[in-house]
Order: structure tokens, then C-alpha cells, then sequence
């Protein structure tokens, strides 16, 4: 019979970003950097550039009919904070984007948008880094074009190291793998970055590389569930809960990576047990009047929820109750048809549907289902990051 993994297996191959897709988002971003990079005026400023967001930590899902894939750029440069304003550096940009992007940007209140006809671009400027961290910004591990999914071979796992490379696909698989050296080094510890502010003229921190690590470290202390789990929950947030306009995007990404336990078995328990953890975690403060504060990975001060309003905060939630209710029927029902209907409340259609089969049909552990009732929700494993 059918296992429940390979429904979710399937359901993931519809909601991921097509080949298509991922090759549109790379001609952007690389043409993109190579303006940049190639432009005579901003020459004398750009320290580098690298991918940050959703596409680098692959955690992306397949945007809806009539929207775009998106993928963000950071742009370090040399230029002094204490000495040039937000809204300054974010003008040292405008000839080149009017050049080369006219008419197809706009100026945003922490970045430049670019929308073109197949993919959406941001440009977030980055004031001038320490010395001490130009040279690891300018490496390989750093402004490399490959999603996190890319580079879990097992052999050459991304690591924020002098020594790291790309593997080389064409070659085959572990074709250049580091040297057992090189797995044992210890990473860079990077400052945060500042980026513009424009709207309050303040300078405000950020930490990209260490959001990529955090998510690395997840995805193997959840048996490479992790990030799947975050791409199942996006569809479903953005399928299903049309009427509530935040939180969404990271923020949800982020109390997803804090609500996910490690250890997980499966696609089917990640999801079950993140959505009832987001319930039992976050229960004080919605009845309480409060909205939780979230906090950046590596910017402990920067709270990723502080847009979210209460009003949003507590339809959010509420939906949260209403599916991790339906997840936990799914989990628990006696037969694959039975689960796959469940889990098809969530996901809509791209959750594949399964054939009638004889009711009295049970699942076992190895199928993914039939997992015994519980009556408490579990809490998430701290978990050990490196």
C-alpha cells in the first residue's frame, strides 16, 4: 500500500519551485550582480554581493497564478553609517536602476524592488562591514548562487569556512568533497550587517548568513524534515488564510523554526506537532492581548514580529487552532484515504487524492500514519545548533 510519505512526497514536487522558475530567478539575480558588479559609478562602493531570503535557504514555494518567484540580493558596500544616511545610500543606487531597470522599480522603505515580466528582484544595501569580515563576505561560501537544498550532499555541506567550495555536480556525486580538516573548522562569526532604514533614517541590523546557518542546522536535527515543513506550512498559510494579510513571508518562517521539534520521523508529524506547539506556545499571549516578540537569528535585539497588530496576531492564531485540529485527525486516522482527505483540508488540491479503499484497511508506523492519540502538546526539543 501507499505510504502517507509519498503522497507528501508528491505534494511537495507541486508546491516547489519549478525548474523553470529556479532558472528565471537565477538569470535575474546573476544578471542583476553582474550590473552591479560591472557598473563604473557604483564601482568604487560595492565590497560584494550575495543571496539572502526564502530562495537561498530553500524554504521558496511555488508563487500562485498571476504572481512571481522572488529572490533578494544583498549588496555590501564600503560606505560609512555614521557618515552617510539611509536615504543617501540608497540614492547612490538610483542611476543605476533607472538605467538598467527603468521604469520597473521602486524605491521601498528598506530596499529597491525590481519587477520584471518573469521574476521579482530586491537590492538591500549594506553599510560597510568590519575589516575583519570583508574577506569572509568576498569567499566563495558566501556569494555563492546555490540554494541550501543544493549543498546537502553530505559531503560537502555549505560552511562558512576559507576553505569551502562548490561542489562540482557535473562530476558527480561528493566529487569534491572537504577534506575532514576542513568539515572540523570551526565557522566565521560574523558581526551583523546594517541596513537602510528609510522611513525612520536609522541604520538597522541584520544577519543573513547566520539566518542560513540557523536553517542548515535545523533541516539535520530534524532528519532533513525541516525545511520541507516550512514549505508545506507557507502553502497552506497562503491557500488558506486569504482574509489575514500578516504575518507572512519570514515571520511566519521563523515561528515555524521555533515551534518545529527535532528528531522527526516524518513530513506528517513535523507538520502535526509545529502546528499544535504554535498553539500551545503561543496561547498565553493570545489570551492575554499580547502579540509574541520573535527574535532574529544572530540580531537578538531585532524583533521579527513587531509589525505583526494584535487583530492580525489573533486571526493568525486562531486559524492555527482551527487546522492543527484537522492535522491531528489526519495523523491519527485509521487508513491512508482517511489521512489523505485530512491532510487535502490543509492543502488544497495539490495534496494528491487517494484511491477508495476498504475502510476497515489500517496503516502502520511504516507507512507514516496510525500514530497513537495524545493528550498534551509536545514541546519543542532545544535542540543542538552549531
Amino acid at each position: 500500500m501507499k505510504g502517507i510519505d509519498s503522497y507528501f512526497s508528491d505534494f511537495l514536487s507541486e508546491i516547489r519551485l519549478t525548474s523553470s522558475q529556479r532558472e528565471d530567478l537565477i538569470r535575474g539575480h546573476k544578471t542583476l550582480r553582474e550590473r552591479l558588479n560591472a557598473d563604473y559609478d557604483l564601482n568604487g562602493i560595492i565590497v560584494t554581493t550575495f543571496l539572502q531570503g526564502s530562495y537561498r535557504r530553500s524554504t521558496a514555494i511555488r508563487p500562485l497564478v498571476g504572481k512571481r518567484a522572488d529572490v533578494d540580493i544583498i549588496v555590501v558596500t564600503n560606505l560609512d553609517r555614521n557618515k552617510v544616511t539611509p536615504q543617501e545610500a540608497i540614492d547612490k543606487f538610483i542611476p543605476f536602476v533607472k538605467k538598467h531597470y527603468d521604469g520597473k522599480y521602486r524605491i521601498q522603505g528598506r530596499s529597491i524592488g525590481i519587477e520584471l515580466s518573469y521574476v521579482d528582484l530586491d537590492i538591500v544595501v549594506t553599510s560597510a562591514p568590519s575589516e575583519i569580515d570583508v574577506e569572509a563576505l568576498k569567499s566563495r561560501s558566501v556569494t555563492t548562487n546555490m540554494m541550501l537544498e543544493d549543498l546537502t550532499s553530505g559531503y560537502n555541506d555549505w560552511r562558512l569556512i576559507k576553505g569551502w567550495h562548490e561542489p562540482n555536480l557535473s562530476k558527480g556525486f561528493g566529487a569534491q568533497n572537504l577534506s575532514e580538516a576542513q568539515r572540523k573548522e570551526a565557522e566565521w562569526k560574523l558581526e551583523p550587517l546594517y541596513i537602510p532604514n528609510r522611513e525612520a533614517g536609522l541604520w538597522e541590523q541584520t544577519h543573513p548568513l547566520e539566518q542560513i546557518k540557523w536553517t542548515r542546522d535545523k533541516n539535520k536535527n530534524t532528519n532533513g524534515h525541516y525545511v520541507n515543513v516550512v514549505k508545506a506550512l507557507k502553502w497552506w498559510r497562503t491557500l488558506r488564510l486569504t482574509d489575514i494579510k500578516h504575518p507572512k513571508g519570514y515571520p511566519v518562517e521563523h515561528m515555524i523554526g521555533d515551534c518545529c521539534p527535532d528528531g522527526l520521523s516524518g513530513m506528517a508529524e513535523g507538520i502535526c506537532n509545529t502546528l499544535e506547539n504554535i498553539v500551545s506556545n503561543y496561547k498565553y499571549q493570545r489570551n492575554n492581548g499580547m502579540v509574541p516578540s520573535l527574535y532574529d537569528r544572530g540580531v537578538p535585539t531585532h524583533n521579527v514580529w513587531k509589525r505583526i497588530s494584535q487583530d492580525d496576531f489573533n486571526s493568525f492564531y486562531d486559524s492555527v487552532c482551527k487546522y492543527a485540529k484537522v492535522a491531528r485527525e489526519a495523523l491519527d486516522a485509521p487508513s491512508i484515504k482517511k489521512q489523505v482527505d485530512k491532510w487535502r483540508e490543509l492543502f488544497g488540491d495539490k495534496f494528491p487524492n487517494a484511491p477508495d479503499e476498504d475502510e476497515s484497511a489500517r496503516t502502520d508506523n511504516n507507512s507514516g500514519g496510525g500514530f497513537s492519540k495524545r493528550t498534551e502538546v509536545t514541546t519543542p526539543s532545544g535542540g543542538r545548533f552549531a
